[in-house]
């Protein structure tokens, strides 16, 4: 399909979209002391632990940027950073237990700020929408 294809209402509608979610993300950020990249790195770690690099390249931030983000959230007691586990070269993040308890808080507040949102539509819409959005948004971390 060429982009000139692409029907511009939707484009509309998807960047419309995008506004009000990062406006949902960026108070939740501000209400918890969160950069909105920090809000996304504790979102992502939320239930696994990576490796800086894979972090750093899905969040597309150079490596000295992301230990930076790292060394910040670390003197927070947020994350905490160890030897991979399968390569002892690595160096894996993870939610530190304070990470982990306000990673739930945080998250209820951004369903409780989204949900009015979503629930404008009716539950097979909503199945439809999100099985739309994860092909749009392709393979998720491991």
């Amino acid at each position: 399909m060429e982009r000139s294809d692409v029907d511009a209402r939707l484009i509309d509608a998807l960047a419309q979209t995008a506004f009000s979610v990062m406006a949902v993300l960026n108070r939740v950020g501000a209400e918890n002391d969160l950069s909105l990249t920090q809000l996304r790195v504790m979102g992502i770690l939320r239930d696994r632990r990576l490796r800086m690099t894979a972090l750093a390249d899905y969040l597309g931030l150079e490596k000295s940027t992301m230990t930076g983000l790292v060394d910040r959230a670390e003197k927070r007691g947020l994350l905490g950073r160890a030897p991979s586990e399968t390569d002892g070269r690595a160096v894996d993040v993870f939610l530190t237990p304070a990470g982990e308890e306000l990673v739930g808080p945080v998250y209820r507040r951004v369903v409780e700020l989204l949900a009015p949102m979503v629930e404008t539509l009716r539950p097979a819409e909503r199945r439809q929408l999100q099985a739309h959005l994860e092909t749009m948004l392709g393979p998720p971390l491991p």
